[in-house]
């Protein structure tokens, strides 16, 4: 059974930063390419960051430059390094294996306010 774990989020003033984690198992995670959603309140699923199994990064528009994600297969970790926050980034983050967003976990609360 496929399991994925987020963690890390909080509340945050603008211009910080945070690193969400992502445990998963039930599968060969470094044979997956993996991504990061997010659900900003009363609006729709984006995916916001994408990694390859082999470790290449593509980004949204709107967190290209300020966000970074990255993988420990030994560990079966992802993770996100969120850096300038900002407001709008405000939104419960998700991550799942690329092509399967339906297996996303519980999610992580993010809030970016002052």
């Amino acid at each position: 059974e496929v399991q994925l774990v987020e963690s890390g989020g909080g509340l945050v003033q603008p211009g910080e930063s945070l690193r969400l984690s992502c445990a998963a198992s039930g599968f060969t995670f470094s044979n997956y390419a993996m991504a990061w959603y997010r659900q900003p309140p009363g609006k729709g699923l984006e995916r916001i960051a994408t990694i390859s199994a082999y470790g290449g990064a593509t980004y949204a528009n709107a967190v290209e430059g300020r966000f970074t994600i990255s993988r420990d297969n030994g560990k079966q970790t992802l993770y996100l390094q969120m850096d300038s926050l900002r407001p709008e980034d405000t939104a419960v983050y998700y991550c799942s294996r690329a092509a399967s967003v339906a297996e996303r976990g519980q999610g992580t609360q993010v809030t970016v306010s002052s």
